[in-house]
């Protein structure tokens, strides 16, 4: 069973990994001036952030949000999705 701490600190986690999400889709859809190059950056960074945030559950960035970022992406370039970089 978890303890209060580690709770605590998971919570923290989720919370900085929503609010990075949330600000990376919020600059691919509105920031007029970001290329698509760019874009796939911050999707990547976002990944890196993530993964560091729990590496123990790499792949559910790629289950869970790279689908949202790669909407954001078809809607605003007009493509449908990026190769995972390993």
């Amino acid at each position: 069973m978890a303890s209060h701490d580690e709770l605590r600190d998971e919570d923290r986690r989720i919370r900085k990994l929503r609010l990075l999400v949330d600000v990376t889709a919020q600059v691919i859809a509105e920031d007029q001036n970001l290329t698509l190059c760019e874009a796939i950056r911050l999707v990547e960074a976002a990944r890196t952030a993530a993964t560091r945030l729990f590496p123990e559950n790499s792949s559910t960035f790629d289950l869970v949000v790279r689908p949202r970022l790669e909407r954001i992406l078809l809607d605003r370039f007009g493509i449908a999705a990026i190769a995972p970089v390993n």
